[in-house]
């Protein structure tokens, strides 16, 4: 039996420290498991970051970057004067030519290219020339331009087939030329580049046209 004047204390408050540490150390594991899933929250954030990052500068470098020969070509022409003998001997034409070119920039940077010289043939032999000022291509684009050329055949040997292609009504012609200058990127990088013209195209001598222009 308890003495008189004992002081009994409940159970609960008997062991009062004991459960608040516990209570303390309960809500501390979710606490710190919150923390460790907000850390593991922004590791992910910042590797998919990293991820799209590479990939922006993966594009970057293999679009925009990649640097690619612009194309020369022939695209159309006119005459201004139009003689064609094929009856006399030898056979001989003399033609004035007003021919648009053509500098296809597919590049994200403009192109700057010199002066340079477009030359025409007829069967491998020079008939025609002439000079291709220098001039700027923009950034994915056409860049046209017009060239004034006259072509004879006086340089022709005395042998040639000229005599029958002119009674077929059609003069082969092929065209050759080189442009070489600077693709210019963000005016920050630049890439020498250089494009070789190979073109052939027929004149039809009755309907005085340039039709059929190939180029390679």
């Amino acid at each position: 039996m308890a003495e008189k004047g004992q002081q009994v204390y409940p159970m609960s408050q008997a062991n009062g420290p004991a459960r608040a540490k516990h209570d303390e150390e309960a809500a501390t594991v979710p606490s710190e498991e919150l923390r460790r899933k907000k850390r593991m929250k922004c590791l992910a954030y910042v590797a998919a970051f990293a991820v799209f990052q590479t990939g922006i500068i993966l594009l970057f470098a293999l679009t925009v970057m990649k640097i690619k020969s612009p194309k020369f070509r022939v695209r159309s022409a006119t005459f201004e004067t139009f003689d064609v003998v094929s009856t006399t001997s030898p056979p001989s034409f003399n033609i004035k030519m007003n021919a648009e070119l053509g500098v296809k920039n597919t590049n994200f940077g403009h192109y700057k290219f010199d002066n340079t010289t477009i030359t025409f043939f007829y069967k491998g032999t020079p008939v025609g020339s002439a000079i291709v000022p220098k001039a700027r291509a923009k950034a994915r684009s056409t860049k046209k331009f017009n060239i004034v050329v006259d072509l004879a055949s006086t340089d022709l040997p005395s042998n040639s087939e000229l005599g029958n292609d002119l009674n077929s009504g059609v003069l082969l012609l092929s065209s050759q030329s080189t442009l070489r200058g600077k693709v210019e990127l963000m005016k920050v990088m630049k890439k020498k580049k250089s494009t070789d013209m190979n073109c052939t195209m027929e004149i039809h001598i009755s309907t005085k046209e340039l039709r059929n222009v190939i180029c390679k």
